[in-house]
Order: structure tokens, then sequence, then C-alpha cells
């Protein structure tokens, strides 16, 4: 996929090209990912597209009329069994071919939906006691979502799953602290199948009321050629210096994953483009695949969209989804900053080269054609600030960007051949993007829907045995000890064991073990399933110690997002090796070194009241009573630590550092994002420091003759 240039075909011949054997391989890990799907022709292929297409109609029908949410969510469950079911196959040496237990298991998916939506309301009061069918309906359901998880995103969630449930019914055995009653599988199925505390809980409401709305609207900017459209315009925007393609990278990622919410298939997409470009310009393989892998895990934090954990963020914390986008704001933009600074480092680190970017319409051409994408993009905000429930703006907003998408015909979701009836009507409309766009949205959710399902057994199963108390009262114990252990020993130098000092001790480790456990349990599955697994074990550790919960939950969703570029599960740094043929473990660690600036802020919003100001407060309403000075301080802190940090890890500030300077600046961004007004001083002057000792080693000028 090499891009042609204004000098023609000699410097298209001149670029490393992406072979297909390496977009194969890295759409391998886009797979490993969203899930290896089926593709079937015939009678069989059009009856699974107009169930996926029926899915994702009844989804928007739900967003403007109200359906009960056990039946919506008991509908949602069953079309993401059959569907992944019959897409999904039970092993690859199967794949592309529908088996006879296929449709056994979409069949029985079926009929444990159909008893449960049979019974309606007599259903959920009989929970405390459950017939023998509801049993076996129950303990049904809860193998099919087992089988569904593995099938779309591998055994390891399954695994945790079960460890659970054993965990549930083998309650008495268990040693304490871990020790309670235990539950047997007629009070296991009550809780995880005939209530909303379960299966049918806060996950899967959230999969069934936001997500696949919004994975519809990202499918819509798809096939309207949204995406083409923002890759053209950050290499539009970005030629004319030697960081030119790094930075094509960095805003070819923001555009392309707001929309997407997905790190590893923007990743892939943009770094067939631009890795021969960035190889021009001077990256190694290896760091040019951390930059792309960075740039793809900035999908996951960029408003609107997000990823698929923000939602259930919002659905926790009882909060807008606005003010999730908007607790995101900064933090993206410094994400976004960090990894600028690190491409401009780069530019001077390698003595890189202009490279032209690509021969394509300017900038004013693109955007005068094609910048109504922008507008489909900032709809879902638009009609949020507007007062619409978040369901109805994505759903008005998948309609704006129908609408736009006939202003030129090349984007047009039906083409105008159809209009003009020159081609007959079901057969336009078969192969229109309308049709591939409502199609994808549900295609698109499967691997999502049986996550969340999996983790609502898990959410139900805590719930129950009151594990999220006990876990966080382990963290406590731990922080505690660990707290009186360090005062202790600062005091053989004379500090001061103050009780406040022993308070922020203690909140500090916290911190650091929540980041722990969140990072380990990331290590093994995926996004969603992290954020939601550690928020009801590990958030209510730091909330009992005075985080706003809010903070507590980015905090989590943050660290959740590491596991895209954390081995074994770094999908995003794998992806992109497989493209620019460098090791996927040295391309993991070039992305922890790109990402690890902005990963360490954080630590910013749950150390210090003042942090917050980093989330602007954490709603719209409270923000209209903010002290911005705070806000723009703590802004600022925070960009000069990045800066350092970046400076530090790249070895590269002015010039080249020395191992002193080296160190002095990851000490001082460290140092800047812990936040105290005495870190602050000295952070602030070590950076300072740096810089004037780059300044002190500065070529002499040659004296006038």
């Amino acid at each position: 996929m090499g891009q042609t240039t204004g000098n023609g075909e000699a410097l298209d011949a001149a670029l490393p090209q992406v072979s297909d054997d390496a977009l194969a391989k890295a759409e391998e890990f886009v797979e490993e990912e969203e899930g290896a799907l089926n593709r079937f022709g015939g009678a069989l292929g059009v009856a699974v597209a107009l169930g996926a297409i029926a899915m994702s109609l009844f989804h928007l029908y739900a967003a403007y009329w109200i359906v009960p949410a056990m039946q919506l969510r008991g509908i949602h469950v069953g079309f993401a069994l059959v569907l992944t079911f019959l897409l999904y196959p039970v092993a690859k040496r199967y794949r592309d071919r529908l088996q006879w237990f296929d449709l056994v298991a979409a069949v029985l998916a079926l009929a444990v939906i159909g008893w449960m939506l049979y019974w309606g309301d007599d259903f959920g009061d009989r929970a405390t006691d459950p017939t023998t069918l509801d049993q076996v309906f129950g303990v049904i359901l809860i193998l099919l979502i087992l089988e569904a998880t593995r099938r779309s995103s591998g055994w390891v969630m399954p695994f945790v799953v079960v460890l659970f449930v054993v965990y549930a019914m083998a309650g008495p055995y268990l040693p304490p602290p871990w020790t309670h009653r235990g539950y047997d599988v007629s009070r296991l199925v009550g809780q995880l199948y005939m209530t909303l505390e379960g299966i049918f809980g806060v996950a899967i409401d959230v999969c069934a009321t936001l997500i696949i709305l919004f994975t519809i609207y990202g499918a819509f900017l798809q096939f309207s050629k949204a995406g083409k459209f923002f890759i053209d315009f950050s290499f539009a925007a970005m030629g004319g210096k030697p960081s030119s393609a790094g930075r094509a990278v960095v805003l070819g990622s923001f555009l392309l994953g707001g929309p997407s919410g997905s790190g590893v298939a923007t990743t892939v997409t943009l770094g067939s483009v631009a890795y021969p470009l960035l190889s021009k310009s001077g990256y190694e393989r290896n760091a040019a695949g951390g930059l792309l892998a960075a740039g793809g895990l900035g999908a996951i934090l960029s408003p609107p969209v997000l990823g698929a954990a923000a939602f259930l963020i919002a659905e926790f914390l009882k909060i807008s989804y606005l003010d999730v986008i908007l607790m995101a704001t900064i933090p993206t933009l410094l994400y976004y900053f960090g990894i600028f600074l690190m491409v401009e480092m780069d530019a001077r680190k390698y003595a890189m080269h202009d490279v032209p970017l690509g021969e394509h319409d300017s900038l004013a051409t693109l955007t005068r054609r094609y910048g109504f994408h922008f507008l489909s993009l900032a709809a879902i905000v638009v009609f949020m600030l507007m007062g619409y429930s978040p369901m109805m703006s994505v759903f008005w907003a998948v309609l704006v960007v129908f609408a736009l998408s006939f202003i030129q015909r090349d984007t047009a979701l039906i083409d105008y051949d159809v209009f003009a009836r020159r081609v007959p009507l079901v057969r336009g409309l078969w192969g229109s993007g309308l049709r591939k766009a409502l199609e994808s949205g549900s295609t698109g959710i499967l691997n999502v829907s049986a996550t969340c399902a999996s983790a609502g057994v898990i959410v139900g199963v805590v719930t129950l045995t009151g594990l999220g108390l006990k876990f966080s009262a382990i963290v406590l114990a731990y922080a505690d000890g660990g707290a009186q252990a360090l005062v202790k020993f600062w005091g053989l130098f004379g500090v001061a064991a103050t009780a406040a000092l022993l308070a922020q001790m203690k909140l500090l480790l916290t911190a650091l073990f929540t980041a722990l456990i969140v990072w380990i349990v990331g290590l093994a599955v995926p996004v969603t399933a992290s954020y939601i697994i550690c928020a009801v074990i590990a958030a209510p550790a730091l909330i009992r110690l005075g985080v706003p919960d809010f903070a507590a939950h980015m905090f989590i969703f943050y660290y959740a997002v590491l596991s895209e570029v954390s081995p074994p599960t770094a999908l995003s740094p794998f992806a992109a090796a497989a493209i620019t043929g460098g090791d996927p473990y040295k391309t993991t660690l070039q992305s922890w070194k790109y990402t690890m600036p902005a990963f360490l802020v954080p630590f910013m919003f749950v150390l210090d009241p003042a942090g917050t100001g980093l989330l602007l407060t954490g709603s719209l309403k409270t923000l209209e009573s903010a002290d911005w000075t705070s806000i723009l301080l703590v802004t600022a802190a925070a960009a000069i630590g990045i800066t350092a940090l970046a400076a530090g890890l790249q070895g590269w500030l002015f010039k080249k550092t020395s191992r002193l300077e080296k160190w002095i600046l990851i000490a001082a961004g460290v140092a800047i994002v812990y936040p105290s007004q005495g870190t602050d001083i000295v952070g602030v002057g070590g950076f300072l420091f740096v810089i004037f000792l780059q300044w002190l080693r500065r070529p002499a000028r040659p004296l006038p003759a």
C-alpha cells in the first residue's frame, strides 16, 4: 500500500512497502482482539447478514422507543449469542463452515432467552426460589456465555469467570479472609440469570443501550469513508518538516481512533499507510511500530467515543456520558502532547529528513470536499449539549452521518443510481454502504457483548459474596503496613512521622497496588473486562481513602487501557510489529516509551484533591463553580512533568542528554507528577537545572575575524 508522491513513482519505489503477508499477519491480531468471523456465501450468508441487520435495527428502534430493561437486555444477549455461534467457528479448522453443534448452540440460546421473556415479571419474582427448569436454563446460559466468550475473545476470560463461580460455591472451604457462607446452584442461578444483578446487569445494560449504538455510528462513519478522509487530512496538514511523518501518525490516530474506539484496528489501518513514510524519515522498525501502537492506543482514550469501558464508567457512577467525555478531555490532550514531544525529539535525535507525505489534494480542497465528516464526528457532543440523552444523541448522530454522506457521490451510503432507478432497488440496497454499516454495527459488537455477559457473572458473584469489600480491606491492610514501614524508615533520617504523612503514604501505596492489580488483570483479559473486574474489587479501596469516585474509576480505566501495550496481550504493538517487520517485544518496549509519560498522569488525580482539575472536576455542573486558576496550574504542571519524562526517556532535550541529565529529568518528571508543592518545586528546579546544563554545553560562537 505504498503512497505515490509529487516525485512520482521513483519515490514510491524507494519507500519500503508493506507486503500482503505483513498485512495478513497484522489482521490476525485484529482478529485476535475482535474475533475471526466466518464468511458465508449464498443463502446462508444472506440469512446471517439479515440477522445482523435485524439486530442493528432493533437497537436503533430501542433507542427511540422505550423497551423494558429485562426485555432489551435479554433480546440483546439472545441476538449476540445466536450470531456469535453462527459467525465465530468453534475452532480455526472449522472456519467458514457451519457445523451442527453451532446450530444446536444457537437454538439453545434462543430457548434460554425465550424462557426468560415468556414469564415476564414472574420470572424475576421467583429469583430466590428458582424452579428446576429455571436452574437448567440458567446453567445452560452460563455455559453458552462462556463458550461464546471463548470463541470471540479467547480462553482466558472464561477461565477467570469459572474461578469466580468456584469461589462463590467453595466459600466455606476457603481460608480467611476469603471465607464466606457459600452458594449453591439454585442461589447462583437466581442471582445471575433471573435478576438484573448478574448477567443482565450493568455491563450488558451499557452494551445494549450505548456501546452497540456507538458501534453502529462508527460503522456508518467507516462506510461513508470518514476514515479515509481523516488519514488524508492528517497527511495533508502535517507535511513539510522532518517530524511530519510522526506528526501525521499522531493526528491520524486521534481522528481515526475517536470514532472507532479500537486500538488494534487503528494501529493496523494507519500503519499500512504510514510505515513506509516513517521508515523513509529515519525510524527503525521497532521505533516505528512503537509509535504506531502508541497512536492506536489513543483510540481508546479519545473523545467522542473512547473505548467500551468509558460507557461503563457513566453507568457505574450514574453520571452523564458527556461528563465522561469532559473528564477525558485534558488527559487525552496530555497523552497526545506527550507523543508529539516524543516525535519532535525523534526528529532531532535521529537527524530525520523531510519526506513528502503523498500525492493528495491540498488541505483546503480536502476540507472543502469532505469536511462534513467533522460535523459527523461532533454531532454526538452537540446533541448531548442540547440536552439529549446519550442514546438519543447517538441515534440522531447516526441519522446525521447518513444524511451528510450524500453530499459527495463517492461517500453516499446509498448509490445515486438507486434513486435514479438505474439500479433495481433491492439489489442497490443490498450492495449499499447502508446495508454493510448495519451489518457491521452488529457483528462488531459480538465479542464485547460476550465479554460484558461474562463480566456480569463476575459482578454478580462479587455482589453476592461481598468480595469487593474484602478485597479492599486486604489492599488497605497491606498499604497501611507498607506506609508505617516507610515512615519508620524515613524517621531514621529525621523525617517526622506525622499522621498526615502516614495517610499520604497509605494513599500512594494503595494507588500503586491498584495500578499493579489493574495491570496484572489487563494482561489476561480485554480492556472492558479488566475495567469491570477492577471497578468492583479495587475502586472501593481508593474511595474509602477519600479519593472521589469519578477519579478512582478514571484511574482504573487508564490503567486498564495499558493492557493494549502489555505482554502477553499486547495486541497493538504485536500488530504494528507485523507491519514493520520488527521484533514484537522490542516494539512493545518502544510503545511503553512513547506512552509512559502520560500514564503517570492518573496518579495526579488520585493523590491530591487539586489533581481532579485534570478531570475538569468530574462534571459540567461542578465545572461552573470550579477554580480555573487551579485547573490551569495543575494542567501546566502535568505538561512540564510529561516534557521532563519524555526528554529523560528519549535521552534528548535540546540536545543529547548525559547520563546524569537523563536521570535528573526522569526524577524531575516523577516529582512534578506527584501532586504536592514541595515535589513540584524540586521537579521544576531539576528540569530547569538540566536546561541550564544543556545551555552551558552549547557550541561556542566563533570570534569575529
